[in-house]
């Protein structure tokens, strides 16, 4: 009763950490699509620098969210603002973006690309009308998870100043008021859940009715 009192009582509070909750992970994954799903278009046949980028990746991933938020913060470039905090998040976003794309596009079937350089068509034409729809639904599921994980990280960016919705379960935790913390914890969860199911929709807009199909008779088997 006391977080539905919480929620009645501070509702525009919480809706402007909503906001500038969003609004972080907006900008953030905007830029990660741009940078990441072009690195991995662009290490498709590259195997010794795929290997190389990947490892760099999984090193940073191992880093505590909290940790490279620090780390940042003592960087004159960075400090304590939203740089830092977008900066890191991207970071964070590069091994399921990556990964994804580099390994399906090299997982289309090379019958296909044979059949479509015997039709005449280019690198290019190949890339753009073969390779990225057939690899589509595995990219998106890369994005899906870079978003759903950057919801929940980007809570700890309030430990380098962002006023989002960390800002409920941090403040929740020094006051000890649990109503706080469950406030902050349900809304966090709330956008997560949403998100999922944006990108779920967005699969089904983009990826092609029959790629969809037989991932789920894959699935079935």
């Amino acid at each position: 009763m006391s977080v539905i009192n919480y929620f009645i009582s501070n509702w525009d509070k919480i809706l402007d950490y909503t906001f500038a909750h969003l609004y972080l992970i907006a900008i953030s994954i905007t830029l990660s699509l741009i940078i990441w799903i072009s690195v991995g278009v662009i290490i498709r046949n590259r195997d010794k620098t795929a290997k190389s980028l990947l490892g760099f990746g999984s090193l940073i991933m191992s880093v505590p969210s909290v940790s490279l938020y620090g780390i940042l913060m003592t960087i004159p470039a960075f400090g304590l603002n939203m740089r830092s905090a977008i900066f890191a998040l991207v970071l964070y976003s590069m091994i399921p973006i990556v990964r994804n794309v580099y390994t399906s596009l090299n997982e289309v079937d090379p019958a296909v690309l044979e059949s479509a350089r015997a039709m005449g068509m280019t690198e290019k034409q190949i890339l753009w009308k073969v390779q990225l729809p057939m690899a589509m639904p595995v990219i998106i599921a890369g994005i899906r998870v870079a978003l759903v994980m950057m919801v929940g990280i980007a809570t700890l960016a309030v430990f380098i100043g962002e006023r989002n919705l960390g800002q409920l379960i941090y403040q929740g935790i020094v006051r000890s008021k649990t109503e706080m913390i469950i406030s902050g914890a349900i809304v966090v969860s709330s956008i997560s859940i949403i998100v999922d199911r944006l990108v779920e929709l967005l699969k089904r807009i983009l990826v092609s009715p029959g790629l969809l199909k037989e991932k789920t008779v894959e699935g079935g088997k």
